[in-house]
């Protein structure tokens, strides 16, 4: 019968099969040649000492024990042309995990999507990038498979109670994913790899008798005795359908606003905004791995810190290693960034968000705004980011010393940021309260992280999507809004979510619960 073992290894076994079973032959005192596979379930890395260790828990098969590769098989997905209808807003992981969900419980997903399909996005990446165009409805937030799909495809996720995280890898292995993502502590697909997986998604819902409409647009809601019955999209015409899961995502302003005009209730909610800062990737690696060479069985180093400063929080968010920062406006007249990997991390930097926990007293400013004042905010520290560099999408930069000295910095070497950036005091980009936390907290970070506090990290402000600054409320049981009967706030957008997977999961929530109301 195979064993679960857990132990620790050094890198070059970890990444070598016959070093791994001769490891464990050793363990059990057995030779190498009576053990038929070493299967590793897990894998992380321990850093914390010189000497660098792999955790590995693995299933041991022994000569003569059956075993079989595992084939991940997608569910037996129906076809469901002829069945009932449920509007989804918004094609991200919330939504078209959702409508996977949907198709298994023998319901008809109708997703509607304002931006293109993966392909027809790259264009309007381009744009943006090369051009400084940002196209309101297809750029790295909007589009088919949402802000994921173009912003790194990060798959960790600390929401273990929120439902089945390894459900929904399987299901992104069954898609296309390598099936390393089930091992890996912290798994990551690649943005150069999702865009294919999403697009088989898609297929797979069509080829189901779902129906995904890009380029489509919602601009209202139909209501009648508080119960949706459809919805309006921007050539007015009208979808029908009296269930309808909202995932628009986080920057989807446009929506946000209809709720609040529509008196639907909204409510504000705290999230976090900063910085993205940049390193030589070399650097972390020499930071986190104690070493002058991170060497060829190690990957490109991350690092998670977090720090209390004068009462709030201030923490890395979405880091990349061996990554790019890439031009994130939804809208002309703003500047935002955000932070990517490849596949292979193999970029030559390293970048984080370093953000800062925000309250909802921080938006008292903005206060005849109701519901919609931390979004002002957000807004008005965006446009003031676009305006200081120079009404274009360069960014506004300083180097870290720099900038907790309210020097502005002489240069800027080139970044990863493709659009370019603009040499500026970042003190004038924020509010003071936000720029005191920010100096003082990156001192604090470089105690914990000798090395971090360097002129040779470069600053990119703002970073200010990282959750949505709405919440739409819902039942706790039904999930449906208190107010409007027939709608499911879902997702990232609505405030339950963080991520890919945490989304995924609350879309697959929302399909369970129509499916319920239907069968009562």
């Amino acid at each position: 019968m195979p064993r679960e073992y857990q132990f620790q290894v050094s890198p070059e076994v970890a990444a070598n099969e016959n070093l791994l079973n001769q490891h464990v032959a050793k363990q059990f005192q057995i030779s190498p040649k009576d053990i038929q596979k070493t299967v590793v379930l897990k894998r992380s890395i321990d850093a914390r000492q010189k000497a660098i260790k792999v955790n590995i828990k693995a299933k041991v098969y022994f000569v003569g024990e059956d075993f079989e590769e595992n084939n991940f098989q997608l569910p037996e997905y129906k076809n469901v042309s002829n069945a009932q209808e449920v509007i989804i807003v918004g094609a991200g992981p919330a939504g078209l995990f959702a409508a996977l969900q949907l198709i298994e419980l023998g319901l008809k997903p109708i997703v509607i999507e304002r931006g293109k399909d993966v392909r027809g996005r790259r264009r309007d990446l381009k744009a943006i990038n090369v051009e400084h165009i940002v196209n309101e409805d297809s750029n790295y937030c909007f589009g088919e498979g949402g802000a994921g799909t173009y912003s790194d495809g990060k798959l960790y996720t600390r929401s273990k109670k929120r439902g089945d995280v390894d459900r929904i890898l399987r299901l992104l292995v069954g898609f296309g994913a390598t099936s390393e993502i089930l091992v890996e502590a912290h798994p990551h697909i690649g943005t150069n790899k999702l865009p294919q997986i999403i697009q088989d998604i898609r297929e797979k819902i069509i080829e189901c008798g779902g129906k995904v409409l890009f380029e489509t647009r919602v601009t209202d809601f139909v209501i009648s005795n508080n119960e949706i019955q459809g919805v309006v999209t921007q050539n007015d015409d009208i979808i029908p359908a009296n269930k309808l899961i909202l995932a628009t995502g986080h920057s989807a302003r446009d929506i946000f606003e209809l709720l609040d005009r529509k008196k639907i209730v909204i409510e504000a909610k705290p999230f976090a905004l900063g910085v993205r800062a940049e390193h030589p990737q070399e650097l972390i690696d020499k930071i986190q791995y104690s070493c002058d060479y991170r060497g060829e069985f190690l990957p490109p180093a991350p690092y998670s810190i977090v720090k209390q400063v004068n009462g709030r929080g201030m923490y890395s968010f979405c880091m990349c290693p061996g990554g790019v920062i890439a031009p994130c406006a939804t809208s002309p007249g703003e500047v935002v960034t955000n932070g990517w990997s490849p596949s292979k991390r193999d970029q030559v930097t390293a970048n984080s968000g370093i953000v800062v926990e925000l309250k909802l007293e921080d938006f008292k400013p903005f206060a005849k705004f109701g519901a919609l004042a931390g979004m002002e905010f957000q807004k008005n520290i965006e446009q003031n980011a676009w305006q200081m560099a120079g009404k274009t999408q360069k960014v506004p930069a300083q180097r870290l010393v720099d900038f907790s000295c309210q020097k502005i910095s002489s240069d800027i070497p080139k970044t990863s940021y493709v659009p370019g950036t603009t040499s500026v005091e970042l003190g004038d980009v924020f509010p003071n309260f936000l720029t005191q936390i920010m100096r003082e907290g990156f001192q604090e970070f470089g105690k914990s992280m000798k090395g971090y506090f360097t002129n040779e990290a470069i600053l990119h402000a703002p970073e200010s999507r990282t959750s949505s600054p709405v919440r739409i409320p819902r039942d706790d049981f039904s999930l449906e809004h208190p107010q409007i009967k027939g709608l499911y706030p879902c997702g990232e957008g609505a405030g339950f979510a963080g991520g890919i997977i945490s989304a995924a999961i609350d879309g697959e929530k929302c399909a369970l619960k129509i499916a319920e109301s239907i069968s009562k």
